[in-house]
This record gives structure tokens, sequence and C-alpha cells, in this order.
């Protein structure tokens, strides 16, 4: 499946979400809480058979400063309509789920229509 994703080559910020369980990015851990979410302009190197522009890191951010990034999938509302099979969240909005049995919790961003799914390891 091509996704076709909105073009961050700055720092844009996303939101807040709300983890109600610690968990892990790029293996390090935060803590349960409220964060801060931005893009950083940045992409990791495309997978093969991946469009460009598919991912880009995040980081989350407690008290203005940097705790933890992750790489983000980037789905734009066109695809994510024929991709989404639950609840998605509003334009501007976001969701954080648990999801594989609770090991895993999904960040949700949905910002100007763009998607940022970030999937978490729960810290054990």
């Amino acid at each position: 499946m091509k996704h076709f994703a909105l073009v961050v080559t700055a720092v844009v910020a996303l939101g807040s979400v709300h983890l109600t369980r610690g968990a892990l990015a790029d293996g390090k851990p935060l803590a349960s809480g409220t964060y801060q979410i931005r893009t950083t302009g940045d992409e990791p190197k495309p997978a093969a058979g991946q469009s460009a522009n598919a991912e880009q890191w995040v980081e989350f951010l407690k008290g203005g400063q940097v705790v933890g990034r992750e790489v983000a999938t980037v789905i734009s509302g066109i695809d994510m309509k024929t991709i989404a099979k639950g609840p998605t969240p509003r334009t501007n909005g976001s969701r954080v789920d648990s999801l594989k049995g609770g090991d895993y919790v999904r960040v949700w961003v949905n910002k100007g229509n763009t998607n940022y799914l970030i999937n978490l390891p729960v810290a054990k």
C-alpha cells in the first residue's frame, strides 16, 4: 500500500498526550504522564518498498525538555480513511491505545488531517 503524507522539514508541534503507563521511546523510558509531542524534521531512511516521507522522528517533551524520541508512521487523512478500522482522533486531536495484549501503547495524533502513529513498547 502506498501512503501519501505531508512533507515536514521543520519542527512542528503536534499537541499533547497523556500516557497512563510507562513506555519506551527509542529504547529509553518514558514515565506515565503528559507530554508535548513535536516533529523534528528528520526522517529515517525508507525501508525497501517504503514511500519517502512515510516516517518521521518525533520528540516527547516534558517541562520544555526533550525526554524521548521515536519514529512515527505518517499517513494522510485520505489514506487513513481506507486503513482505520476503529475510532480515530478528530482533526488536531489525539488518542492513546493499548495494543497487543497490553505490551504496546499506540500514540495517534491527527494534526491538520495528517496522522502520526507512534508505537511504544510498555516499560516492564
